[in-house]
């Protein structure tokens, strides 16, 4: 039987390489919502004509394409700003920055709040990239009950809000090493 032993040096640089894979892991979730999201608006724009849709689940669920100069679920899309896309691309390039960093510093271990800041960076990508090669962005996961119906969405924002609720569930669910129940199995 061969034993295999670890100069100090290798055995510190183990955990560092575990924190690199976790990091690498967070930002390919970013990339792989990234282009999910475009890839899908790229297969709405060329199949669908603008405001053109077609029904998935009669009277629940259809794909209509839309486009969205406002914020995400279409707010502010009404609003006759001049400043708005301006203040939609900095307000998106604001949050990429916060949100990177968290992940940067935050990568020593795959969290769920991790894994949902990597939904949110994806997402907030896909829509920023929409807003600044295009001026809007491309929405159209429809879903209605008989006149009522949500406003469109895309694949960014529905990673953007499973990202929100997983961040807010780990603050609020997870159990902190100063917490004395944490600790009991």
């Amino acid at each position: 039987m061969s034993s295999t032993t670890y100069s100090p040096k290798q055995i510190g640089a183990r955990p560092q390489a575990a924190f690199h894979a976790h990091r690498k892991a967070y930002f390919l979730i970013a990339l792989a919502v990234l282009l999910t999201d475009q890839f899908t608006k790229w297969l709405i724009v060329v199949n669908l004509l603008l405001h053109d849709s077609f029904r998935v689940i009669p009277d629940f669920f259809q794909i209509t394409h839309v486009e969205n100069q406002g914020a995400a679920f279409g707010l502010f899309s009404d609003s006759p700003s001049i400043w708005k896309a301006d203040a939609l691309i900095l307000f998106s390039m604001l949050a990429l920055v916060v949100v990177s960093v968290l992940l940067w510093k935050n990568s020593h271990r795959f969290t769920w709040g991790g894994f949902g800041l990597a939904l949110i960076l994806g997402g907030a990508l896909g829509n920023l990239w929409d807003r600044v090669f295009q001026g809007h962005v491309v929405d159209f996961l429809d879903f209605y009950l008989g006149n009522a119906h949500w406003p469109a969405f895309n694949i960014a924002d529905s990673a953007i809000v499973v990202g929100a609720f997983l961040l807010v569930g780990e603050i609020l669910f997870a159990k902190t090493e100063a917490d004395p129940q944490s600790n009991a199995r």
